[in-house]
């Protein structure tokens, strides 16, 4: 069963214009509410290694817990909903600090008021 900030690693397709695509880790933002209902569909925020310093990324040391290789940032700017069937296997978790941090941005992204 998935957890809200599970690093997964999973297949996005391929990328049209500057979308992230291909074989990527990524992050699931899905409520845990939403998880426990055993979607087959979840919103995930793709990683990458490449470091830009956008203010619409979120950069994640790593740690003993993400299952991360690298320091990678979380393009928030790229969040998608993915079928459950493209998730290969679970790398670890961000944890709740991480997670907040991506979900602020993606309120701040998508105009919800906070």
């Amino acid at each position: 069963m998935l957890t809200s900030g599970d690093v997964v690693e999973l297949d996005l397709g391929a990328p049209a214009g500057r979308e992230a695509g291909f074989r990527h880790p990524a992050i699931v933002v899905t409520a845990q509410g939403v998880l426990d209902a055993d979607p087959s569909v979840v919103q995930v925020v793709p990683l990458t290694s490449t470091l830009r310093g956008f203010s619409s990324e979120v950069e994640i040391h790593v740690d003993d817990s993400n299952g991360l290789e690298q320091m990678s940032s979380a393009q928030c700017q790229h969040i998608r909903a993915v079928a459950t069937g493209r998730i290969e296997r679970t790398r670890g978790n961000v944890g709740p600090t991480v997670l907040v941090q991506v979900r602020e941005l993606l309120g701040l992204i998508l105009d919800v008021p906070g």
